[in-house]
């Protein structure tokens, strides 16, 4: 005989069942998750930072994850457009890019700083004891971008100068893609450029200083000389044909690692960072439009 709590058991049961399975068709579907990075650094420092986060990932979501380091920023675009990377780590421009090329996929998470806040800045470093004081002492001289999809690394700095009456290939002896924000900064110290654009979130945390960190440059050798506006602060994004299951499960293992994984957490960020929060594609419309600004600037004067 049926009863209002047998009714209740089969519900839930079912409902149970109908997860697990869920869980399982997904699982199949997806043996294996690709996690891939656009290239701040070198791939070793890229490895070093992210790998505890992919052990946790792994145990997180029960299904193996895989860390990819790209060439450039290029190829995790690439990348997620053709559906072979699930889940990516971008900066802004590189995101708004693979959004206008045709990625099918969706921002969830953004960097948060120490202080709250969701933006971060381009600066341009010259050596602390170089004669130059502002962008127009420069003229003749090399400068270092990153990437073309780079935001504080190229984009902010050409609609910055564009603002300037400054057309760069036509202003500076060279304009030199580094590739990372690792190599523009080396770029400097070597003398390669004059100059070098560069991410810096504050006072206290820049890719300089992760540098200095490490060992590979001293925050005192160099000089900032031109501060952008802020920006908004990085996305991480999966594909949006992903079972909503997975991508719940996926949300769930970032916004918890704190509790669960401090360590994997501040290993990818030494400390200097908050954990993530949620994000959708709508914050990024401004630098999908800035992205178009800067491909029309390139289109009109050949830069």
């Amino acid at each position: 005989m049926l009863t209002r709590r047998t009714l209740i058991a089969a519900a839930a049961a079912f409902t149970l069942s109908a997860g697990a399975a869920s869980a399982q068709d997904w699982k199949a579907q997806y043996p294996e998750l690709v996690f891939a990075v656009i290239p701040a650094e070198n791939a070793s420092g890229v490895t070093e930072r992210y790998t505890p986060l992919i052990t946790y990932l792994t145990k997180q979501l029960g299904t193996k994850v895989t860390l990819r380091i790209a060439n450039d920023y290029a190829a995790v675009i690439e990348g997620q457009r053709a559906g072979n990377i699930q889940i990516a780590s971008y900066g802004p421009s590189s995101f708004a890019r693979a959004l206008m090329t045709g990625a099918k996929i969706e921002a969830f998470a953004i960097e948060v700083n120490q202080d709250g806040t969701k933006g971060y800045h381009s600066v341009l470093y010259v050596k602390a004891d170089s004669p130059y004081k502002s962008i127009d002492d420069l003229k003749g001289k090399n400068l270092c971008l990153v990437d073309p999809n780079s935001t504080s690394g190229n984009n902010v700095p050409r609609f910055a100068m564009n603002k300037m009456g400054i057309t760069p290939d036509q202003f500076f002896g060279k304009v030199v893609y580094a590739g990372s924000h690792e190599n523009a900064v080396i770029g400097v110290m070597q003398g390669t450029c004059d100059a070098a654009f560069n991410w810096w979130n504050d006072e206290k945390e820049s890719n300089l200083m992760r540098m200095e960190r490490k060992g590979m440059a001293k925050y005192a050798d160099y000089r900032i000389i031109f501060t952008s506006d802020q920006i908004v602060n990085s996305p991480l994004a999966y594909l949006d044909s992903l079972p909503a299951d997975l991508k719940a499960k996926i949300r769930d293992a970032f916004f918890s690692i704190e509790k669960n994984d401090k360590a994997a957490f501040d290993k990818i960020y030494e400390g200097k960072q908050l954990v993530w929060q949620p994000v959708d594609n709508s914050s990024y419309q401004a630098i999908v439009d800035l992205n178009k600004f800067v491909d029309d600037l390139r289109k009109k004067k050949g830069s």
